[in-house]
């Protein structure tokens, strides 16, 4: 006997994901790729269409005799909820099984809000834009939230945000139990954005560094593909990197020195007001930015050019194939990134930064929403927790 353990039939989950990847669009297809008997194909089949995430439409083309049927994805076959939750703003919207944003909301809120006051407020916005869409509570499959700070992803809470302070230790799920009992998954806010690539640059690139400068400095990490977290859901947290630039200056976190200090939004909107200008929000800046305020590109560019430098090491070390720039200093992006460049590739590697690429993020605006939203379809269409779906119906 060779020990050998007999491979995993596919189960309707793995169909579905074959189905999805445009991989198989017929019933033979299906069959011939997963090796399944007719027999076997049908009964999965029939799952997926009694579920409704399967339809079939019109005729493929034939290779002679009757032209078989195609099977397609169904995206409307319920949504999903997304919330990205922020020190003082927070967008949320609801979208199909794609991922497809059907409608947005934001509302901001005081800085330092607490999870009583601000989650029944993102949960009438999420029935709102379901009322406001025609669709009941039972046709949500699963919620996704984001939040600054490192994340306990199994329990669905903050473990350390110098943001959201708070947070820490909260679950944020019971706040929806309202939705039924559909699964609701909550990351860090950078790792987020990375997420929010998945049908945009990750498309070319498996291997990339999504950066968030907003009021902190973090990102989100792919490497050949995947998302990664690190040991403690810690990785990723650039902001409170040690910088030459920032030496001797406090950060919010209670540590000095920290690359935040001289580059995160917190800082520049501090750093204006002691200048005798001041600004309400980052946005407000990045926004005299757009209008040529000379003093505003001049900190934002100098903004770049200090990620530039704590970056260039996260280059050097995981070589990726693009870095990506997002959050709320992306409508200042060439100015940000006038500057990120000054340094990043004076100080990269000539391999590591020899074919690098900065690029703007996809979705802009709206990527928080669509990060969200992706965080929670990769749970409730990954095969396991759709077979497990099905077995309960």
């Amino acid at each position: 006997m060779s020990g050998r353990s007999a491979a995993p039939v596919p189960t309707a989950g793995d169909v579905l994901a074959l189905i999805r990847r445009g991989e198989v669009s017929t019933r033979s297809e299906v069959a011939r790729v997963t090796g399944l008997s007719r027999t076997a194909v049908t009964a999965r089949l029939a799952a997926l269409l009694g579920s409704g995430l399967v339809v079939e439409g019109e005729d493929a083309p034939s290779t002679g005799g009757r032209p078989p049927t195609q099977l397609r994805f169904n995206a409307r076959a319920g949504v999903v909820l997304a919330g990205a939750l922020g020190r003082s703003r927070t967008q949320f919207g609801l979208c199909d099984l794609e991922g497809e944003v059907l409608a947005t909301a934001e509302f901001d809120h005081a800085d330092g809000a607490v999870p009583d006051d601000l989650m029944p407020r993102l949960l009438d916005g999420f029935m709102k834009l379901l009322g406001d869409a025609g669709l009941e509570p039972k046709t949500v499959r699963g919620v996704g939230l984001s939040i600054p700070g490192t994340v306990d992803t199994d329990r669905g809470m903050s473990m350390s945000s110098p943001i959201m302070r708070g947070w820490d230790g909260v679950e944020l799920a019971p706040y929806l139990e309202s939705l039924g009992d559909v699964a609701i998954r909550v990351d860090n806010d950078a790792r987020v954005l990375a997420l929010s690539e998945t049908r945009g640059h990750l498309q070319t690139h498996r291997d990339l560094v999504v950066v968030k400068a907003s009021t902190g400095i973090s990102c989100g990490i792919i490497s050949e593909g995947r998302l990664l977290r690190g040991a403690r859901g810690a990785a990723g947290e650039l902001g409170h990197s040690k910088s030459p630039a920032a030496r001797g200056r406090p950060c919010r976190c209670g540590e000095t020195g920290c690359l935040e200090a001289v580059a995160g939004g917190w800082a520049l909107v501090q750093d204006v007001a002691a200048a005798g200008r001041p600004v309400s929000h980052l946005r407000e800046l990045v926004e005299q930015a757009a209008h040529g305020d000379a003093d505003a590109r001049a900190r934002i560019r100098d903004s770049g050019r200090r990620v530039g430098e704590v970056l260039a090491a996260v280059v050097n070390v995981l070589n990726p194939r693009a870095v990506v720039i997002g959050g709320d200093m992306a409508p200042a992006y060439d100015t940000f990134v006038a500057g990120l460049r000054e340094t990043l590739y004076a100080d990269a590697t000539e391999v590591a930064s020899r074919d690098l690429e900065i690029l703007p993020s996809t979705y802009g605006a709206q990527a928080g929403v669509v990060g969200c939203a992706q965080l929670v379809l990769n749970d409730v269409l990954s095969p396991s927790s759709l077979d497990r779906a099905l077995a309960s119906r």
